[in-house]
């Protein structure tokens, strides 16, 4: 996000990248959060207060610290190895379909944060996300645009939720859409087990031209509660070498074009 954009940042974008921040960090001063927005010390501690209300953060002397152990909390629908390397690799093939002043909608769980991490640095556009850590990852980067929607955060993941969330990614259009999948099957689609995200995918995909489900190789022939889109709304599958040959024809076959990542022979 650049300089101006933060200057203008509303308050509760604002609040949530201060979230982030306190996540990434560990611990925040209120004399650089206030030169970072352009906006006063007082207002700063009001926005902690807020977040330290919320269970975001714990306020300490001249600033806040990171609250434990809420934050460490990783949700329980996504694999506990979200840096593994079949999760970056397939991260890494998606990032390569970002192109420049692409307008991207990134959701929030681990492997999308891996998107975010892949994404190559001279990538210039805007990322519309509901995650305080992809927004983290992304907003210091130059000409780079970061929309955040607001709404309800969720402490398991720092990701947003909720009817303020769905009205925020029913205000733009992106290019391209990435999700992860609970479950993508040849007859149900794609699945979530959240039930607050299901309405929130469907919102992103509605105002995407292009749909991309990351699905790690486990997720491939399964399904989950909830259905989020049926095959017909998503452009391509991206997963990885591991994943079952038969569920990928499965899936070929309903017309989705499945993009596998392959590991890099000359890696350990």
């Amino acid at each position: 996000m650049t300089d101006e954009a933060l200057d203008a940042a509303l308050p509760e974008e604002r609040r949530l990248l201060v979230a982030a921040q306190v996540r990434r960090d560990t611990r925040v001063r209120v004399d650089d959060l206030a030169r970072r927005f352009g906006v006063s010390g007082e207002t700063v501690r009001r926005d902690l207060q807020v977040l330290e209300e919320r269970g975001l953060l714990r306020r300490v002397y001249g600033g806040a610290v990171v609250t434990e152990p809420e934050l460490a909390t990783v949700r329980t629908d996504v694999p506990a190895d979200g840096g593994s390397p079949v999760h970056r690799r397939i991260a890494a093939l998606a990032a390569t379909l970002v192109e420049p002043d692409d307008t991207v909608t990134l959701h929030g769980d681990r492997l999308i944060q891996q998107v975010a991490v892949a994404m190559t640095a001279s990538f210039a556009g805007r990322v519309l996300c509901a995650s305080l850590p992809v927004a983290a990852e992304l907003a210091g980067r130059a000409g780079v645009d970061v929309l955040i929607a607001g709404g309800q955060v969720r402490t398991a993941d720092l990701a947003c939720a909720g009817p303020v969330a769905e009205q925020f990614f029913r205000q733009y259009y992106a290019d391209k859409v990435f999700l992860s999948a609970a479950g993508i099957h040849h007859r149900a689609g794609l699945t979530q087990r959240l039930l607050d995200d299901i309405a929130l995918q469907q919102v992103m995909i509605e105002h995407a031209r292009e749909c991309y489900v990351l699905a790690d190789p486990a997720s491939l022939g399964r399904t989950a509660v909830g259905r989020v889109a049926s095959t017909g709304a998503i452009t391509a599958v991206v997963t990885d070498g591991s994943a079952d040959p038969a569920e990928i024809r499965a899936l070929e076959q309903t017309g989705i074009k499945v993009l596998v990542a392959q590991p890099d022979p000359d890696a350990d």
